[in-house]
């Protein structure tokens, strides 16, 4: 098992009703902007039951979608079965299953999965989604900020450490906020932040 995804297992059902409610550009509101042209090739990292993934490839996205946990990723390709997206079971920060040269991806998004890296696997993973942007290319990310939720195994997020860490490996940043309420209810006490960085 893939440590990130320890207390999910358990509450798989709930979790995956609660992702499906949720409306990609309510969501991801701060980022419709940066989305490329499209017909472009987005790469989903950490898709849960893949509701983003569905809407990317709804607006006329080629979508990758990747997931770690066999539960989410399995009802993800059960609902949305008539959309041609390419699941792959998969984890950051390595993300093995992706060949750089195949896989150059206009569109990164990391909605909520940041939080469950540890500060050294966050400095490999950005390493590695640089490696995995096409040239301008951008990486949304959706950092999660609070007491653990369903998900147990969670390290703090600031914007200050991905900011930082961003042009070490050629990464600038294009947009970012920080301390917005969740959007989701009876989550009082957390907040997310949102930072896109251009290769």
């Amino acid at each position: 098992m893939v440590a990130g995804t320890r207390g999910y297992e358990s509450g798989a059902q709930s979790f995956a009703k609660a992702s499906i409610g949720l409306k990609f550009e309510d969501i991801n509101q701060d980022f419709l902007s940066f989305l490329p042209a499209l017909g472009s090739k987005v790469l989903d990292a950490g898709c849960g039951v893949g509701q983003n993934a569905a809407a990317l490839c709804e607006l006329g996205y080629e979508v990758c979608a990747i997931e770690p946990l066999t539960t989410f990723l399995d009802q993800a390709k059960t609902r949305y079965t008539d959309l041609p997206i390419e699941w792959l079971e998969d984890s950051l920060p390595e993300l093995k299953r992706l060949n750089s040269a195949k896989h150059a991806f206009d569109f990164i998004l990391l909605d909520g999965v940041w939080h469950h890296l540890s500060y050294q696997e966050r400095k490999q993973c950005i390493k590695r989604l640089y490696q995995l942007l096409a040239p301008n290319g951008i990486c949304a990310f959706s950092l999660r900020n609070g007491p653990a939720g369903m998900g147990t195994h969670v390290f703090p997020t600031s914007n200050e450490e991905l900011l930082s860490m961003a042009p070490e490996c050629g990464l600038e940043v294009v947009f970012q906020v920080a301390n917005q309420p969740s959007k989701m209810p009876n989550k009082h006490d957390v907040t997310w932040s949102r930072i896109a960085l251009r290769k």
